[in-house]
């Protein structure tokens, strides 16, 4: 019987050939947490031009790695990357404005705290999440000196096939992995939801605990958690909502 094949890993081949096009500073950019029922959304952005080789070895999708090997690989991604930063928006931002505007926010915040425009933005699935409304088409045109953020492409799998773009997810799942870790310690008053274990996800022990003890300060109160009666007199049931 033949071994089963491998999975294949990101590179940098399609960075590389977006260079070869022009664009010569890259932003890899993925979220986390858009699934999320607690605890802010997080953007990570990793920026690479030419003279950044291949990435450290290792570098995968941030949920295909254990959580010790992606602890591990941050500071090796920090090495490599021309910059990075992290960006988040809080729970209360997500209800203000809504999760595409807030991921928007995070995303932006990340690039700014890098410090570098970069030629183009890769982002991770078919939607770009990044380019706000008005700077779509011929709308930008109308405002063409105040346009925020950088050209954007999108691709399906990205994580998978970009390593500047794995590298982005990694640091993003870290960083918003420590902050629900801290948010739901043992000692605290959060603990009963067990963000430790869950990172605010719709886990069991997570929707049990909103039945019995309401949402707290750091829940997205616009999403209809469960155990909370609306004006529709709906309870709403989320225990098929993933980790992402």
């Amino acid at each position: 019987m033949s071994p089963a094949p491998r999975s294949k890993r990101p590179n940098l081949r399609v960075e590389r050939q977006l260079q070869r096009d022009g664009h010569r500073v890259l932003a890899g950019m993925d979220e986390v947490g858009r699934g999320a029922l607690a605890g802010p959304v997080t953007v990570g952005v990793v920026v690479i031009d030419e003279t950044c080789r291949s990435a450290p070895p290792g570098v995968r999708d941030s949920k295909l790695l254990q959580p010790h090997a992606r602890e591990a690989m941050v500071p090796r991604i920090e090495r490599w990357a021309l910059c990075h930063a992290v960006g988040h928006a809080s729970a209360e931002e997500i209800d203000q404005v809504g999760i595409i505007a807030a991921l928007r926010l995070a995303g932006l915040r990340a690039l700014a705290q890098c410090g570098v425009r970069p030629d183009l933005v890769i982002l991770d699935g078919n939607h770009d999440w990044l380019t706000a409304p008005e700077d779509v088409g011929l709308l930008a045109f109308a405002h063409a000196d105040t346009v925020e953020t950088p050209p954007v492409t999108t691709m399906v799998k990205a994580d998978l096939k970009c390593s500047s773009v794995a590298a982005a997810s990694v640091l993003a799942k870290v960083t918003r992995d420590r902050i629900m870790v801290e948010l739901g310690a043992a000692d605290g008053e959060h603990a009963v939801y067990d963000w430790v274990g869950n990172k605010g996800y719709a886990a069991p022990e997570h929707l049990d605990a909103l039945r019995l003890h309401g949402p707290s300060v750091w829940h997205r109160r616009s999403w209809r958690l469960p155990g909370v009666m609306h004006d529709d007199g709906v309870v709403t049931d989320l225990t098929s909502v993933g980790e992402r």
